[in-house]
């Protein structure tokens, strides 16, 4: 069911609609952690570096592709809030065409970069061909991570957070359960683990498509609505590529440091693997109160409705805010029998590096929780461009602490380049949030100046 987030309390909204976000992309962690965890249990630690190495590489991708679909998606909800239910499928129709278009580009280049990139990246010997035989599974279907992507953005575009977390949970136990049925049965390794992930995602695509008939009018196509403008599919791409785009530039930082990383030794790489897992995972409060700012914001950008944008965003940064220190302070205090889960009490080097990385990124989650908030609501004000420049930042201090900090102080100095990279994004975010602030609050003004005139 659509949502409209243009009336009603900010913050109840907000958190209303966050919290399916939330589940949602705690299952999503668990589809992705799926691999990682039981490839780690039941294969072995080089198996877990191997898979753990891809990571970066498959963000700079795969976080391309989320970014694109959400940057598409926010004109649909723009247009939804101004109730122009036209436009919401036209703009449908049009990120469709594009993320085709991105697919067969994405697809073509990744499958025949991957191993070049393993190997620049030093990915040490013992592993390599694994890493490979993960990663060139993922690649090839990234056809249905980019249709699941675009489907539940879209979804969410129009208020409905409720549905993709329901595929996702099938999606996420399907996962779960071809792990055991492609390692443990046909043994076939860490290869088994990716086919995995691709055939859950290809299923939840297939999922998407007859709820969006049946339940969401707004989203259907008709054969009219495929006759769009150029000037609608470049304003769709002027926010979607940039997004997009913005991601990839942040990924470019995680090679960065997935580079450093491999220099350290396979020990380095297994626990940097489980601690950014038990991360992604601890920090999905405050990544889905910033997804659901993209929304919020978007709808009510669409609705000239400027105090509440305001407002809601105040109220955010605050309850995002109290997440991160509760979380902080569970990484900082019980990191060690966290990473324990991923690689068993067998290996304490390993859970004694991870609870390092545990502690460090865990003491400045409160700039993250500020950089999530800002960032998504830039994206539903049609901001792009600051974005960028904040990924831009990040990337540059992210290669400073992998690569400057990491010959200085080892494997702490790679820990370090998160919170850097956090702290030199969340500054152009912040002076951004406060220009469109002034901006808005101008807007505002004259909006109610010409309500008057005309009574």
């Amino acid at each position: 069911m659509t949502k409209n987030l243009t009336v009603g309390s900010p913050a109840l909204l907000i958190i209303g609609f966050a919290v399916p976000l939330f589940i949602g992309n705690l299952f999503q962690q668990f589809y992705n952690m799926a691999d990682t965890l039981i490839v780690g249990r039941t294969i072995g630690v080089n198996a877990l570096a191997a898979v753990g190495c891809t990571g970066s590489l498959s963000f700079f991708i795969l976080g391309f592709v989320g970014g694109f679909t959400q940057g598409a998606a926010v004109i649909t909800s723009q247009r939804f809030g101004a109730g122009d239910e036209d436009g919401v499928r036209r703009s449908f129709a049009v990120s469709i065409l594009l993320s085709a278009a991105m697919t067969l580009v994405l697809t073509a280049a990744s499958v025949i970069t991957v191993r070049k990139f393993l190997v620049l990246m030093r990915t040490p010997a013992e592993i390599i061909n694994e890493a490979h035989d993960y990663i060139i599974v993922i690649y090839w279907g990234i056809i249905a991570s980019v249709g699941f992507n675009l489907f539940s953005n879209m979804m969410r575009a129009v208020g409905d957070s409720k549905t993709p977390l329901v595929i996702l949970v099938i999606a996420c136990i399907i996962n779960i359960i071809l792990d055991f049925v492609f390692i443990l049965v046909f043994n076939t390794g860490v290869e088994g683990a990716a086919y995995a992930t691709v055939i859950a995602q290809i299923i939840s695509c297939i999922f998407c498509v007859p709820v969006i008939r049946k339940r969401l009018a707004v989203l259907n196509i008709r054969r009219e609505d495929w006759r769009f403008s150029r000037a609608e599919v470049w304003q769709h791409f002027k926010v979607a590529f940039p997004m997009g785009f913005q991601l990839s530039i942040i990924a470019i930082g995680v090679v960065a440091v997935q580079f450093a990383l491999n220099g350290l030794g396979t020990l380095a790489v297994a626990a940097f693997t489980a601690g950014g897992k038990i991360e992604q995972l601890g920090t999905m409060p405050m990544s889905s109160f910033g997804a659901a700012m993209t929304t919020y914001v978007a709808q009510n950008y669409g609705a000239r409705k400027v105090d509440r944008i305001q407002k809601g965003i105040f109220q955010c940064l605050v309850f995002s805010g109290i997440f991160s220190v509760i979380i902080g302070m569970i990484f900082f205090f019980a990191g060690n029998y966290l990473t324990a889960v991923f690689v068993g009490r067998e290996d304490p080097e390993v859970i004694s590096l991870a609870h390092t990385y545990l502690k460090i990124e865990g003491s400045c989650l409160v700039v993250l929780s500020c950089l999530f908030v800002c960032r998504q609501s830039l994206l539903g004000l049609s901001d792009s461009f600051t974005p960028t420049v904040a990924g831009i930042m990040e990337l540059v201090m992210r290669m400073f602490g992998a690569v400057m900090l990491s010959k200085r102080i080892g494997f702490a100095g790679v820990c370090w380049a998160g919170p850097l990279a956090w702290l030199g994004a969340v500054v152009p975010l912040f002076i951004a949030a406060l220009l469109h602030t002034k901006r808005l609050n101008r807007e505002s003004l004259a909006d109610r100046r010409k309500q008057s005139l005309s009574r």
